[in-house]
Formats: C-alpha cells, structure tokens, sequence
C-alpha cells in the first residue's frame, strides 16, 4: 500500500523505516547531525510549505535511504498506514 505525506507526495509503506516527530527527536544532537547529513547529501524531500512537524525514513530496493519533511504529525501518519491495511 501506498501512504500520503503531503503535496501530493506518496511512499510505498513496505519501504518505511521510521515516522517521527520532527520536534521531539531534533533536541538529540545526533538527531541533528542525521539530518544535516541528509540535507548535505541531497537525501531530503521537503513534502511541506508549512510548519514541518515529521520525519519519514525510507530504504527502497536498491538501499536509496531517503529522508522526508511533512506537516503532517506522526499520529495522522500512524493511522494512514494502520487504515491502509484493512
């Protein structure tokens, strides 16, 4: 199945690592630093023109990591993906 994150951008759920809140995981330092990193690397795709408030990792078939900034909080995400499922 297929999970929306915003302005029309769509992921393949099979390939998600991991949601999360942008605002509670940045106070880590590395946290920071992953997503510098990504940043540097062209790994990011900004789904949002507003207020970004998750982080979505991704690894598809060919170990491309990809990082994607949404406005959409991680509870709306969760439920997306849990309601793809039925």
């Amino acid at each position: 199945m297929f999970l929306h994150l915003g302005n029309d951008v769509i992921v393949n759920d099979k390939y998600i690592i991991g949601i999360f809140d942008l605002e509670k995981s940045s106070v880590s330092k590395y946290t920071r630093d992953y997503l510098s990193a990504a940043t540097k690397q062209g790994r990011v795709v900004n789904c949002t023109d507003e207020m970004p408030k998750s982080f979505i990792v991704t690894l598809d078939s060919e170990l491309t990591e990809r990082v994607y900034i949404s406005q959409l909080n991680c509870a709306t995400l969760y439920k997306r993906s849990k309601n793809n499922k039925i």
